[in-house]
């Protein structure tokens, strides 16, 4: 663990006292704070404004319960969140997670970081996250409606396109943003397209919401590569997940020439030297809701692995793209081994802080997910852009457009780790160049 500038010392403490047992948000402010000591060298103004001590602290936290009855008429009850954690360059925005892991530590973790993301994109906001601990697996559609009806029930109150802007996450797809703006319109009697992003293309959606995280995962790398004078051809590439970002990660990173061998879900991971056949994995994960050994049971070349650890596989690309802290120590000594080249965070925050500081010694290139996962941000502000001037764009432009925030986010990276002493460091140019930005727009609007 690195040693945090003296002024920092005391605003960590204090981030643990005030947030006791949230060990993700914990990590998640150490991993930034740990970056920031240059910075503060240069510009003592963030210390004397409390910058920092107000950027961990959210502007609100919303927690509220979510009763509905499932299809035997019994009553059930979970909890909903939203945390609205800082809108200094634009109305809060990110997504909404519907898992039973999900608390309030996890939704700040991920609001902090959404932050940052979102600043890194160049687009016009803020950073916020919610969900809740509800489990839509196994769910009928007509059970997942009644908990979104409730949900939004009480969370409309809190958002709209000029103050809070939600989106999916895990456990919340089109079919949940369906639902849940279905009730928003029924309760506030307006057809506010720019309220939620990731609705159906044919009600004010946006081509490439989809794939965006997945593809933005693969620009990033492929400009990453492209500044050691490398490509994606013929690269032996390892991805974790089955879900949405794995999915649109591994057809971006075939369609430009890499092999793509393995992936997982919870219950293990499969390896296909012959490459993974997308189709078949797109019908099984996004058809039948199945899982990895079902590819394996239809597909001769596949061999599925229980348990065990994907990052055992060799690579030269690792993409975790599933959930928190998956890759450990132990896989990036692995992944470091197998001479892998780079390892970029599909998902927030996959890597732990052993596992990070194990790659960036072992020479590994390591990308945090603040800038490679930006492309599902970056997307839904296209779909903001479209909603306020009612039009809709084309895939190809709308593909273009995230291709090209994503070339500025890993150059911003690059020219800010340069300008702070720490050239080639993504982690430290990421959290510095989204740092700032946030930082120089709350000191404009005074202590508020």
């Amino acid at each position: 663990m690195a040693a945090l500038h003296d002024a920092l010392n005391p605003v960590f403490d204090e981030v643990i006292q005030r947030n006791p047992g949230e060990a993700e948000f914990h990590q998640a402010v150490r991993e930034v704070l740990e970056s920031l000591g240059p910075v503060l060298a240069k510009r003592p103004e963030y210390v004397d404004a409390e910058i920092i001590r107000r950027l961990c602290e959210p502007e609100r936290q919303i927690i509220f319960r979510v009763p509905w009855t499932d299809d035997a008429g019994r009553v059930q009850l979970n909890r909903g969140f939203r945390v609205e954690f800082n809108s200094a360059l634009g109305p809060y925005k990110g997504g909404l997670r519907f898992h039973p892991s999900v608390y309030l530590g996890i939704v700040k973790f991920l609001g902090f970081e959404q932050i940052f993301k979102n600043a890194l994109t160049g687009m016009p906001i803020g950073g916020g996250k919610g969900g809740s601990d509800f489990d839509p697996k196994g769910r009928s559609d007509a059970e997942v409606m009644r908990f979104c009806q409730s949900f939004m029930t009480e969370l409309h109150r809190h958002i709209g396109e000029h103050t809070d802007v939600p989106a999916g996450d895990i456990g919340v797809g089109g079919r949940e943003i369906g639902y849940l703006f279905g009730q928003y319109r029924r309760i506030t009697n307006r057809h506010e397209s720019g309220v939620l992003t990731g609705k159906g293309l044919t009600w004010g959606g946006s081509q490439v919401r989809t794939e965006s995280t997945g593809y933005g995962t693969v620009f990033f790398v492929k400009e990453a590569l492209a500044a050691r004078g490398q490509d994606l051809e013929g690269k032996r590439v390892v991805i974790s997940g089955s879900g949405n970002v794995a999915i649109y990660a591994t057809e971006k990173a075939q369609a430009l020439g890499a092999h793509v061998v393995a992936c997982s879900d919870s219950s293990g991971y499969i390896v296909d030297e012959a490459g993974i056949d997308l189709d078949l994995l797109k019908e099984i994960k996004n058809g039948h809701r199945g899982r990895v050994s079902d590819y394996a049971d239809r597909r001769g070349s596949a061999l599925f692995v229980p348990g065990g650890s994907i990052w055992d596989v060799p690579s030269d690309i690792a993409l975790p793209c599933a959930t928190q802290n998956e890759l450990d120590a132990d896989a990036a000594a692995e992944l470091v081994s197998h001479g892998t080249l780079i390892v970029a965070e599909g998902a927030n925050m996959p890597t732990t802080p052993d596992a990070a500081r194990v790659l960036r010694e072992g020479g590994v290139i390591f990308a945090p997910g603040k800038a490679v996962n930006a492309g599902g941000v970056a997307t839904s502000a296209l779909e903001m852009q479209q909603n306020a001037s009612r039009d809709s764009w084309s895939f190809e432009h709308t593909e273009q457009r995230l291709s090209e925030i994503m070339s500025a986010i890993h150059q911003r990276c690059l020219d800010t780790a340069d300008e702070y002493g720490t050239p080639g460091d993504y982690v430290a140019g990421a959290n510095i160049a989204g740092f700032t930005q946030v930082a120089d727009a709350m000191l404009a609007q005074g202590v508020i």
